[in-house]
């Protein structure tokens, strides 16, 4: 059965930092490209970046030299390190697989002073 299950949200200050965890299960995670997606209140779902199996990584131009994707292969876990944030980073956190999977519940982001 495939599930996604993040984790690691919050409520954190501007200029503040977090890690996301997204483990996976029921699926070759080891050789799947993964991406990391959020959608904000009121927006549609965005691609914040992604990371091949082999760990190289792209982003979206608003949240690049501020956010690092990584992957422990071993642990079937993607992490998304979250550096400066900003209000506008506020939103609902979710991983997935070129969007062919289930998603799972996501886990909330809120940046506010």
């Amino acid at each position: 059965q495939v599930r996604l299950v993040e984790a690691g949200g919050g409520s954190v200050q501007p200029g503040g930092s977090l890690r996301l965890s997204c483990a996976a299960s029921g699926i070759p995670f080891s050789l799947s490209v993964m991406g990391w997606y959020r959608q904000a209140p009121g927006k549609e779902r965005e691609l914040v970046g992604n990371i091949t199996p082999g760990g190289r990584t792209n982003y979206a131009d608003s949240v690049k030299g501020r956010f690092t994707i990584s992957r422990d292969n071993a642990k079937n876990t993607m992490y998304l390190q979250m550096n400066s944030l900003k209000p506008e980073d506020t939103a609902v956190y979710y991983c997935n697989r070129n969007l062919q999977l289930p998603w799972g519940q996501g886990t909330q982001v809120t940046v506010s002073s």
